[in-house]
């Protein structure tokens, strides 16, 4: 039995250590806060994917094709207007005339990592296809199910200034997204450094840490990150108080306490733990949940207002020690 154990425990203790190292070269390659590559780290082992609600110009494609290089996936990127067919993004049918039939061309959509810019920007239709492949997996076309990668992830962005010509995600299409994530402005040495010699390290792509094979297994650790029944029993307690609150019109459902489960094990991971901690869940509270929550009255759409309701929750909730 221990035989066994301790190959598995070292090269858990080596997939850690690429882990760290993966974190390291994406901070060097984006200046930002660091939470926020644990958090997208965090969510690509979880098979979660990301909604990132940022302004232009604080490095959104720089993360994600960073990310996407030290993982060792494929990467590709959509940039979504308001003519955007759902052909566009998923692939069709091309006739081959050679051949005289048709053949199921894919989109940029069969990709490992995919970048979506304004996911807003896209009209329903195409939102609908879009996330309707993210959550099954696979694209539907001429009657055959073309399946995607087992690793796909998405990073959608959406301004939240400019609002013409939009289509806000509903509800139960923000349900979809493990988590939601503003990157906010760089500090000011960061900020000095983008104008002095980081040129230097951007022309030195970042290069791959980790391999597909080697996310798949750190993806199946992820399941075994213990999580205590009384950490679990917290969580339900949370999302059933965010249901019984009248000032929330749409609470947490079972699926939003089965991503935050998910995601504070993943971040135990990246953190180079094998259990989950109290701290754990309140950091990931708000990334996981404030884009599901609904309020009753007033600032339906203001996340901040989410934000109060849940905070407020979590401090007259007994943490378990």
């Amino acid at each position: 039995m221990d035989s066994k154990a301790e190959p598995h425990q070292d090269n858990l203790d080596h997939l850690l250590s690429l882990l760290e190292q993966a974190h390291q070269s994406l901070a060097r390659h984006w200046l930002g806060d660091d939470f926020v590559i644990e958090l997208l780290l965090a969510s690509v082992i979880a098979k979660g994917h990301v909604l990132v609600v940022d302004v232009p110009g604080v490095g959104k494609t720089t993360l994600a094709k960073g990310m996407a290089r030290v993982l060792g996936l494929d990467f590709n990127r959509v940039q979504f207007t308001n003519d955007i067919l759902p052909a566009d993004v998923l692939g069709g049918a091309v006739y081959k005339q050679n051949e005289g039939r048709f053949e199921f061309s894919p989109g940029p959509i069969f990709t490992d990592f995919l970048l979506a810019d304004e996911i807003n920007r896209a009209p329903t239709r195409s939102q609908s296809a879009f996330l309707q492949a993210m959550e099954e997996g696979y694209v539907a076309a001429d009657g055959a199910n073309h399946p995607l990668s087992d690793l796909f992830t998405v990073i959608a962005t959406q301004n939240p200034i400019d609002f013409d010509s939009t289509n806000p995600l509903p509800e139960a299409q923000l349900d979809r997204f493990l988590t939601c994530i503003s990157l906010g402005y760089p500090s000011l040495d960061s900020e000095l450094h983008l104008l002095g010699d980081y040129a230097s390290v951007v022309q030195e792509e970042a290069s791959a840490v980790l391999n597909k094979e080697a996310l798949r297994a750190l993806r199946e650790s992820c399941e075994s990150v213990f999580l205590h029944a009384d950490l679990a029993r917290y969580i339900i307690a949370l999302a059933r108080t965010t249901r019984e609150d009248e000032s929330i019109k749409l609470g947490i459902s079972p699926r939003g306490a089965m991503h935050l489960a998910n995601a504070c094990k993943a971040y135990a991971l990246v953190n180079g733990r094998r259990q989950v901690s109290p701290e754990d869940i309140q950091k990931l509270i708000p990334p996981v949940w404030n884009h599901r929550l609904l309020p009753r009255h007033g600032r339906d759409s203001d996340s901040t207002h989410a934000h109060e309701l849940m905070q407020a929750i979590v401090e007259k909730t007994p943490v378990p020690r």
